[in-house]
């Protein structure tokens, strides 16, 4: 360490601080901290290590600076963004990229030197008045193989407080390292404040910086822009285990129980508003992870870790009926975050979809807020935002597994995906084969927007594994990457694709809320061949006796041969056309595709033309 960073330290940081930091014996970690105290110049610099002391004084700063104010209930505080500060900001999420590197041209960036030179411009003094909070966490259990030790720097108390939520502690992470530079780390500033908002949104930008393990992000407090150890690190950790023969994926993990006592673990990928939380939250099943997964392949197994500890969920819609799980945790006492939702005149929270009577009055991501409120264009304003948040950790859900912490994660039997789709597939199928899951299933997923998020309904998005945001490397390595990773696995997990969205003539849906919780226990039962399967031109089905013993078993409901029909018919129009659609993007504007898919997905054609020939364009699973 250079003398001038040394100084810095010195002068910049109390003793107990400067002691902290000095004790991790890290050159690398020194170096990086002065070097953005230096840039950033704080007023102030906290620096929290695992004591119960100084996560709470972090608690209580979140509070103490106004960015949350308490609610009614112990433990639950309320925090606004500003009104235009309420989403990922996807046009200034860049990579920074070498001039003459060959980086996939669909990925967002910006040069390497152009890109540093703006953001450092923007983060110039950007602290002075702000302290600056430096946090240590681990993504991943702690003393793991899946371990990846973090330090975050940011001048926001909330981030700082819901990091700790979402996060495991990291400072002993940082002790065992030996003084090694493999660690991520992300520096995060909101800004000029105004009426406790960041000020300049026009100035805010996320830039990531994947040849040195660094995110930056400035002028924003909206967690999906700044919490960098989420999606943020996603990126990061996406590059970096395709480096090292294991994968990063955007999927829930979850244990499913079986028949005497067994539990089968399952991760799955599904876009927004495709049911993710509501299936790894199911009552009567065990969550580990609503969000981010690490794979790797250990002892020629698959095993599998949740990234975090806590959730970052979207409110919207949660009530006591649908979500009990979530109802639970939410109208409990408790450490909980709410973010852009309505503070009642009670002090309460109140959000979208939690009852039918809406408060007349309260306050909201909007400020004073009241029923008909409408904003500068004269659209109405919401009760809450359509994005609101909240946060806490797992450990207050009530069916947390008990393996969500363990070194050695969980062996995955079971693979989903799932998305929204009115008119194509049937509500539960398993793949051939892993080639034919990861190709069939994994890179030719694609969900249907709804009018809540674009305002038009029934566009078809490509998103290969729920992924496609997140991606740091070229689409058709990470679909390799994906084909290649159970090269070592003698028994790979079965892949299955679920979609809860079949609609009938009519336009109602097929599939019942709940109806997943058969569709779970089906596909546990194939991870082990306890039941039958038919087999069709896209995958192996239920019989009609399974699904129709589970019903009753599960939901106590009578299950009709005409219900399952309408189901599980074979649409071999509408499965062709999404063929076309795949084919055509991976031939057109993936530039890396690896020949198999198009093998895959051809001889899946060709089945799918040759049933036609046979049994017409719509077959009964009947008739099979």
């Amino acid at each position: 360490m250079n003398e001038n960073n040394e100084q810095i330290l010195k002068q910049k940081l109390r003793k107990e601080d400067y002691t902290i930091i000095k004790n991790l014996n890290n050159v690398h970690l020194e170096n990086f901290i002065s070097d953005y105290i230096k840039l950033c110049n704080p007023s102030d610099v906290f620096v929290c290590d695992d004591s119960d002391e100084r996560i709470s004084f972090i608690r209580d700063e979140a509070v103490n600076t106004g960015e949350e104010k308490k609610l009614k209930m112990d433990g639950h505080t309320i925090h606004f963004d500003g009104i235009d500060d309420q989403a990922r900001d996807k046009a200034n999420t860049k990579y920074l990229v070498e001039a003459d590197e060959n980086f996939d041209k669909n990925l967002n960036q910006i040069e390497r030197n152009q890109g540093i030179e703006e953001i450092k411009g923007i983060m110039n003094n950007i602290m002075n008045g702000h302290r600056m909070y430096i946090m240590f966490f681990c993504l991943g259990p702690q003393n793991s193989k899946f371990s990846i030790p973090c330090v975050q720097i940011t001048d926001s108390a909330y981030i700082a407080h819901s990091e700790i939520l979402l996060y495991r502690q990291g400072y002993k992470e940082f002790k065992r390292m030996n003084g090694s530079n493999n660690f991520f780390k992300f520096v995060h500033s909101e800004g000029e404040l105004e009426n406790g908002v960041s000020k300049n949104i026009d100035k805010r930008r996320v830039y990531i910086d994947i040849k040195n393990n660094l995110v930056y992000s400035v002028n924003t407090q909206y967690g999906g822009n700044t919490l960098g150890l989420k999606k943020l690190a996603m990126r990061l950790a996406i590059n970096k285990g395709s480096n090292e023969g294991w994968l990063t994926e955007h999927m829930f993990l979850m244990g499913v129980n079986g028949p005497n006592g067994r539990k089968t673990y399952f991760t799955g990928a599904f876009p927004s508003a495709c049911g993710k939380t509501s299936t790894s939250m199911i009552p009567g099943e065990r969550i580990v992870g609503d969000d981010i997964s690490y794979l790797r392949v250990i002892d020629g197994k698959i095993r599998a870790v949740n990234v975090e500890k806590g959730i970052f969920g979207i409110i919207a819609g949660i009530n006591q009926k649908d979500d009990p799980v979530l109802w639970q945790v939410l109208n409990s006492p408790g450490e909980i975050i709410f973010s852009n939702i309505l503070v009642t005149e009670n002090n309460e929270p109140f959000w979208e979809g939690k009852s039918d009577t809406i408060p007349e009055k309260g306050v909201n991501f909007s400020g004073e807020w009241f029923k008909g409120k409408k904003d500068a264009s004269g659209k109405e304003i919401p009760v809450s935002h359509k994005n609101a948040r909240f946060t806490a950790s797992l450990d207050s859900v009530p069916n947390v597994d008990e393996n969500l912490h363990n070194p050695a994660g969980v062996v995955v039997g079971g693979i989903i995906y799932g998305g929204r789709d009115s008119d194509t597939s049937v509500p539960v199928e398993e793949s051939f084969d892993w080639v034919h899951g990861i190709i069939t299933k994994g890179a030719s997923l694609e969900s249907e927007t709804t009018a809540a998020t674009l305002g038009k309904i029934g566009i078809r998005k490509f998103n290969p594994m729920s992924n496609l945001d997140f991606l740091s490397i070229p689409i058709g390595k990470y679909i390799k990457n994906n084909l290649d990773f159970v090269k070592d696995v003698e028994n790979p997990p079965k892949i299955f694709s679920v979609n809860y969205f079949l609609k009938d003539n009519n336009g109602d849906y097929l599939n019942d809320k709940w109806d997943k919780r058969v569709w779970l226990k089906w596909m546990e039962l194939r991870c082990y061949n306890e039941v039958d399967a038919i087999k069709t031109p896209t995958g192996l089905i239920p019989k009609y006796s399974d699904l129709k013993k589970l019903f009753k078993e599960l939901l106590s409901s009578e299950y009709s041969e005409e219900s399952y029909i309408k189901q599980f018919t074979i649409r071999i129009p509408e499965q062709l056309n999404k063929l076309d659609r795949i084919m055509d993007i991976y031939k057109n504007k993936v530039s890396d595709t690896p020949d198999i898919l198009f093998n895959v997905l051809e001889e899946q054609k060709q089945r799918l033309e040759k049933f036609r020939n046979e049994l017409g364009d719509y077959i009964s699973p009947l008739q099979l």
